[in-house]
Order: structure tokens, then C-alpha cells, then sequence
């Protein structure tokens, strides 16, 4: 049982107030703050504190025992590597427009351009390494997003309600055939639009938005998506592509579950993302990195339909478990009134992130670690099951990284 310092993501698109306050840092951040990395990535591992003080990177003690530190499944399974990667997710602004590949996608991907002998850090690149990421994001507080194609039916509706003349052709192209493979087809139709084609089309989008805003329309809240987006990246494909997304708002304590060839953006929010630990993204749109359709195309599942939202299903008092189909990982909520207990088990490696209040970490042998508010602790295989006790005046919320079945 051994606390984490753990490294911050400084992208563009973070917040200058929601990690550091978490971490109980000075308020705002001298730069954006996005993403509090907990794991074995090897762009930023986290780093284990020992009783005297030392640090050593996760990465490296991994190295040197992956039985002990994983367990013999799982160092076996994973090949030595720990499979997951847990963040504090802070939004301000929406990131791209993306999804993963599944593990025979990234397989065969990586492959190729490998065999092709694309660089590593080539702009170009696609595949980091050969496997897949799926994802799981839990809210921390409301949290926006767009993921995964709507039901085309509604699709249809909300593009016939903009009243956009040169956009009619194309909202008429999935109103006669609503389903996936007219998804498919108007989705390459849009992405592919020369731009001098885009810049004529985007405007009188934008502006079927805002009529459909000023009068109520049934959509508000998708149009007024479109014009956050259309402003922040004009002249964007990914714009017209957004319109074709769930538009989804997580309370507290709800996640979503984005699988293999989902597509995705993260618009605002603070959440406790989990993730299988790669680096493979597919982007669309809403950046100016590279997209590589045809190789989108492959990997993008155009099934259509409402996202289920995941509230955790509590196996003992105290305990919720988010279950998903991704083996990489698993993700548990813990809640506890104030003096409240909850035994925690689990064979494989674990990693715990206090979000509010405190407690004391116990492992039955007289080891034991506090927690306060923005910590994190490394449960290695080896340890013992602990118990996790509520120690402030007020509840404690904590959330447990652990890899999936």
C-alpha cells in the first residue's frame, strides 16, 4: 500500500481550476490542467512513494516484479504491462471528434505501419501500438458530451428542421434510408465535402441553427452544440459530423461506456475517465491533427441508437461496480458516510483516488494509508484485501481502478 504522485496533462482544451482543486493547489492554474494520469503509461507514469520518501516510477517496479505486482493472470495475460489507465478528466473546451480501434483493428494496423515503416512520430501515424482502447467516463460534475451515432430516424428529423436550402440533399439522403448504411452514407458524404464546398455549406448551417435556437425547436440543445462547435472550429467537417451524435449530459456518479469504433467528444466537465492503456486514436474532426478517413471508415461502427448510461450496481454496501464488456478494466464507486466502512478485495493490482473527504486505508496486518481529498494509492497483487474507512466529519467519495474479468 504506497501513495502516487502522479503527472498532469497540460493539453489546450483543460481547465485552470478543476484539477488544482482537487489536488488543493493554488486556484487558477498558471496553465489549462486536463488530465491527471494514474497508472503505467509510459508517457507519464505515475510514481510510488516508499515509507522513506522515495520515489520510484510504477513502469519500473512493474518491470522488476510483474507476478508480485500484477499477479501471475494477469502478468501473464498482459504481458507484464498493467492494463489499464485511470485520469481525472477536466474539460473546458471539447476535444476531438474520435474513436478506437478493436484489438483486431489495432492489430492489423499496427502492423501495416510497421511493415510500411512509418515513423513513430510521424504526424501521419495512426497506430501507436497494437491494441485497443476502450473507454468508460464517469461524471464528477455535469458532464457533456456526444457519443455514438443517434437513431437515424431522429437523425432525419433534427436535419429536416434546419431550414438550410443547400443542406436539404443531404438530410433527404438518410430520411430515405434510416439505418445504419444510410448512416454510413451520409457520414462519408459530409466528412469527405471539398472544403470550398464546406464553406459554403457551414454558414447556412450555422444559421439554421440559431433560427431553430431563437424559436425553441425540439433540438435546442443539439443546434446550440453546433454553434458552440462551428465557432470554435470554422470551416470544420467535424461540425456537420456532430450532428449526428447522442448529445448526452451525465449527473454525477453516471458514466458511459465507449466501446470499439464509437465516436466521441468530450465537450465540458470533470470526470473519472478509465481507459485500456493505449495510445490508438482514429480522429474526425474538431482538430487540426491528421484524419485518415478511409482508415476512420474501417473502423467506425455506424450501429445507431441511445448510449446507455451506467449508475454503478452496488455489490456490498458502500461498493458500485460499473461493469462493461472490456476486460482492460473495471471501474468501482465508493461512498461512505462519515465513520462508514467497505472491505475491498480483489486479486489483481488496484489503484484508489480520493475525491472527497478522507479516509484510512487498513490492510489487517498494521499497515495503513490516509487519504485525503485529490490522493491516490497503488494496491499491488501481493497485498491483502483492506478495508477502506471513512475518517473526516463528512462523506467520502472515492473511485478504484482495477482491471476487468
Amino acid at each position: 500500500m504506497e501513495l502516487l504522485h502522479n503527472a498532469i496533462r497540460p493539453y489546450a482544451w483543460g481547465s485552470r481550476t478543476a484539477i488544482s482543486e482537487l489536488l488543493g493547489k493554488a486556484v487558477p492554474a498558471p496553465h489549462p490542467e486536463a488530465e491527471l494520469w494514474m497508472g503505467a503509461h509510459p508517457g507519464d507514469p505515475s510514481r510510488v512513494v516508499g515509507a522513506d520518501g522515495s520515489e520510484r516510477s510504477l513502469l519500473e517496479l512493474l518491470a522488476e516484479d510483474p507476478k508480485g505486482q500484477l499477479g501471475a493472470e494477469f502478468a501473464t495475460r498482459w504481458g507484464g504491462r498493467l492494463p489499464f489507465l485511470m485520469k481525472v478528466l477536466a474539460a473546458e473546451e471539447a476535444l476531438s471528434l474520435q474513436a478506437h480501434p478493436s484489438a483486431e483493428q489495432a492489430a492489423s494496423g499496427f502492423a501495416a505501419e510497421e511493415r510500411a515503416g512509418v515513423p513513430m512520430d510521424a504526424p501521419t501515424r495512426n497506430y501507436k501500438d497494437p491494441s485497443p482502447k476502450p473507454e468508460l467516463i464517469c461524471a464528477l460534475t455535469e458532464f457533456h458530451a456526444l457519443a455514438g451515432f443517434r437513431d437515424p430516424h431522429r437523425t432525419a428529423a433534427l436535419l429536416r428542421s434546419l431550414d438550410a436550402p443547400d443542406f436539404a440533399p443531404y438530410a433527404e439522403l438518410l430520411a430515405a434510408q434510416p439505418d445504419a448504411q444510410g448512416l454510413r452514407a451520409l457520414f462519408t458524404t459530409l466528412i469527405t465535402l471539398p472544403q470550398t464546398s464546406l464553406d459554403g455549406l457551414l454558414p447556412q448551417v450555422l444559421d439554421a441553427c440559431v433560427l431553430h435556437v431563437k424559436e425553441h425547436g425540439e433540438f435546442d440543445l443539439e443546434c446550440r452544440t453546433v454553434l458552440e462547435l462551428g465557432e470554435a472550429y470554422p470551416g470544420d467537417a467535424g461540425v456537420l459530423a456532430a450532428l449526428l451524435l447522442n448529445r448526452l449530459v451525465l449527473q454525477p456518479g453516471e458514466a458511459v461506456h465507449l466501446p470499439a469504433g464509437n465516436l466521441h467528444a468530450y465537450l465540458h466537465g470533470t470526470g473519472i475517465e478509465i481507459l485500456a492503456n493505449s495510445d490508438n486514436v482514429l480522429r474526425c474532426g474538431l482538430t487540426p491533427k491528421h484524419v485518415d478517413v478511409p482508415e476512420l471508415l474501417r473502423v467506425l461502427d455506424f450501429t445507431c441508437g441511445d448510449m446507455p448510461v451506467h449508475r454503478g450496481e452496488e455489490v456490498v454496501p458502500g461498493l458500485a461496480v460499473y461493469r462493461t464488456p472490456s476486460t482492460e478494466f473495471e471501474l468501482s464507486r465508493i461512498d461512505l458516510a462519515p465513520s462508514a466502512e467497505v472491505r475491498v478485495d480483489d486479486d489483481g493490482p488496484q489503484i484508489l483516488l480520493c475525491v472527497h473527504g478522507s479516509v484510512r486505508v487498513e490492510d489487517g496486518r498494521g499497515g495503513e494509508v490516509d487519504l485525503a481529498r485529490g490522493q491516490s494509492m497503488w494496491l499491488a497483487a501481493h497485498d491483502p484485501e483492506v478495508v477502506v474507512r471513512s475518517t473526516g466529519d463528512e462523506p467520502a467519495l472515492l473511485f478504484r481502478a482495477t482491471a476487468g474479468a
